[in-house]
């Protein structure tokens, strides 16, 4: 049951005249403070409308609501009407929707089955799975599942970086510096070696840059050893990547990189060209869009293609073949300017569907300040993140819990937990200082903190021989009702995450609901009250319901034992 919107409907029956139900619920506020009630609704913006002051609103408003089963007492407030919710009543109904419905609860039909195609994480070939790509891979895969949680049937795609003039700089390096043996010994590693040598030695000798774009258009012709290297080359980027897709538990629908659109970009500029649109500057073909914004750069003078290029044939081909209503583009704040072009570009060509794209920008993951840099060779590397966080959750398991079954598959998901949550929990535009202590930290706002609160709520369950029965639910302890408040309200944390593309709701969220239940668990004998115990259990099942429910939401497993 929605308590907040028949707090609305109630409020729509006095004011249906001045003002629509879904401002009414934006207005909505939760109280600060537990004892300024449970529900608020400001009449400050009423004022100019009644053309009277917001506290004869508000007085005149608390004075009409019906009391009903719903509320304890409507109080008005400065402004504001104060509404309690009747604890006993509501309490009860919550707990009961969630045990009802477990891991259906929270789900919304805003997207009615439409598709979105998710287009996210895309790290380069040919170059190690870096720190720099965890972001776009853990917010790409979280706003998947929230998606899907809406009503939404989500695409996943990795739009690889396998193609572009890195791979003229490459070849070049490879022919010049390679060791055929020591890359298939250590493919990646060996290759960022030879990726940041040639830019060392670029450093010196301008014309290797020149070499490395023939290269590439070499390679973009068809040339047969540029295709064989390059063949080489993504194939063992592929495999390495596919280890820590596993580890992080992330699959993608489509794993199409951007040489997949190698034959599909002649046709973009012939419509183009045919629209008018394409435009010749400095040797260069463009389409000039606005006076705000630069041209859109399609073909460079001596004929290659660009980012630009590829992503509009991208963008047409996942229409045709997948007729989506909204396609996300999760890639670093750094690509905005690219992705306004992009669009508005699409705009021009005449397609309709242009106004359900979206850019998901994210701050960057900074190592002393600074952005990471491949080309330098400052990296942090992921999987060795990873594995570093898997032994530190391994040695915890050993110090607590040393008889622990599974305890490999537990370190796993604790370890890979609190990668994907420390970045999770950040809204995803702020820049996140890359600290290895930090993400690793096992007390304090973190993953492993809820997964521990998950795996108290288990055991409790449990010890206390816990039977489901809905039947008769009745919450009758005072201290339950901020966890009550908190369960009420995951559907509109779900609804505010999809809206705003932001998994850290989600996450903020999970530690709200954690805090609330160890605090309850603090204060009240769960299993000491014979009377009392099946209702406190049902209590405690709904909690673990919930945050096994947030954590599959980020991408994140729940243990039942830690």
């Amino acid at each position: 049951m929605d308590y907040k919107n028949m707090f609305v409907e109630d409020l729509y029956d006095l004011l249906k005249s001045k003002i629509d139900k879904s401002m009414i619920r934006k207005m909505i506020e939760k109280p600060k403070y537990e004892e300024m009630g449970d529900l608020a609704f400001p009449c400050f913006e009423l004022a100019k409308i009644y053309r009277d002051s917001p506290l004869n609103i508000a007085a005149d408003l608390a004075n009409k609501i019906n009391t009903s089963n719903l509320y304890e007492k409507i109080e008005p407030v400065n402004g504001y009407v104060n509404v309690f919710l009747n604890k006993k009543e509501v309490s009860s109904g919550v707990v009961y929707e969630v045990i009802s419905k477990k891991e259906d609860y929270g789900n919304l039909n805003i997207g009615k089955d439409g598709v979105v195609t998710i287009d996210f994480s895309s790290p380069n070939i040919a170059k190690p799975f870096s720190m720099g790509h965890l972001r776009s891979t853990v917010i790409g895969n979280a706003l998947a599942l929230i998606y899907e949680k809406c009503g939404f049937k989500p695409i996943r795609i990795n739009h690889l970086g396998d193609w572009g003039t890195q791979f003229g700089k490459l070849i070049v390096s490879y022919r010049m510096w390679g060791d055929e043996q020591k890359v298939k010994k250590n493919p990646i590693k060996e290759l960022l070696n030879l990726y940041i040598h040639f830019h060392e030695e670029a450093e010196q000798n301008e014309s290797l840059n020149e070499e490395a774009r023939q290269w590439f258009k070499n390679l973009e012709n068809g040339n047969k050893e540029a295709l064989e290297l390059w063949k080489w080359f993504r194939d063992e980027s592929v495999k390495e990547f596919s280890k820590i897709y596993e580890l992080i538990g992330v699959q993608f629908d489509s794993s199409q990189g951007e040489a997949f659109y190698n034959d599909k970009m002649e046709k973009v500029v012939h419509l183009l060209e045919k629209k008018d649109l394409l435009q010749e500057s400095e040797g260069a073909k463009v389409v000039q869009i606005n006076n705000e914004l630069p041209p859109c750069l399609i073909k460079k003078n001596d004929g290659t293609t660009l980012y630009a290029t590829r992503d509009l044939a991208a963008a047409i081909y996942r229409q045709d073949t997948y007729q989506f209503v909204k396609s996300l583009y999760v890639v670093g704040n750094e690509q905005t300017l690219h992705f306004k072009q992009l669009f508005e570009v699409l705009e021009k060509m005449g397609y309709e569907w242009h106004e359900g794209l979206t850019h998901v920008p994210f701050g960057m993951i900074l190592k002393d300040g600074k952005k990471m840099s491949t080309r330098k060779g400052k990296v942090v590397l992921l999987e060795q993140v990873l594995n570093e966080a898997i032994e530190l959750a391994t040695k915890n398991v050993m110090e607590k819990n040393p008889s622990l079954e599974s305890k490999e598959n537990v370190a796993r998901q604790v370890g890979v937990g609190a990668v994907i949550f420390h970045d999770l929990k950040n809204y995803r535009l702020n820049d996140i200082e890359f600290s290895l202590e930090d993400m690793l930290r096992f007390e304090g706002e973190t993953g492993p903190y809820v997964q521990y609160t998950h795996a108290r709520a288990s055991s409790i369950l449990s010890k206390g021989n816990y039977q489901e029965n809905n039947e008769n639910i009745n919450i009758t302890d005072k201290e339950a009702w901020t966890i009550i408040t908190s369960l009420m309200v995951f559907p509109d944390v779900i609804k505010r995450a999809f809206h705003g593309n932001d998994p850290s709701q989600v996450a903020k969220y999970l530690l709200e609901l954690s805090k609330a239940f160890n605090k309850f668990y603090g204060s009240v004998r769960i299993l000491d009250d014979y009377e009392k115990k099946q209702e406190r259990l049902s209590l405690v099942h709904s909690v673990q319901i919930v945050l096994k429910e947030g954590l599959r939401l980020l991408g994140i497993e729940a243990p039942y034992k830690m």
